[in-house]
């Protein structure tokens, strides 16, 4: 099993980027606790961040034969981004979509997610601990 692990726009600011809502774990931490939980099911995973939505849309696109599931946080592309809900469709790939901060409980603009419809599932609001769900659905 091969896991593409994306993240959008100011997820490796994490530790830094307003603790309060995203917590203070590093992007590190994220990487280290994903990794260890991956290879309890013989997963392999790779990560990519980037601040740049076409990045983002490249990474699926060329995720199609690589990759067998991919955990993304497209971050604040969340809210806007058709692009990578239509290469998320386009491409086949199952995929969940995770948030640190409950985005339900936020700002009126961030309680609707563009990208989920592409997705067969969103965690939301369990910091860290979301990708680490995620991992567990899409090796189950």
């Amino acid at each position: 099993m091969k896991i593409l692990i994306l993240n959008g726009p100011n997820i490796n600011m994490l530790g830094k980027r307003e603790p309060d809502i995203y917590g203070r774990a590093t992007y590190a931490d994220l990487e280290e606790a994903v990794r260890e939980r991956a290879k309890k099911y013989g997963a392999d995973v790779s990560f990519v961040q980037s601040n740049h939505e076409g990045e983002l849309v490249t990474r699926i696109q060329n995720a199609v034969g690589v990759y067998d599931r991919i955990v993304l946080n497209p971050a604040a592309f969340t809210h806007t981004s058709i692009a990578i809900l239509d290469a998320l469709t386009a491409c086949g790939i199952p995929a969940v979509e995770v948030h640190l901060s409950n985005i339900h409980k936020r700002e009126e603009f961030r309680r609707r997610s563009v990208t989920a419809a592409g997705c067969v599932g969103q965690i939301c609001g369990l910091g860290i601990q979301g990708y680490l769900l995620a991992i567990d659905y899409l090796c189950s």
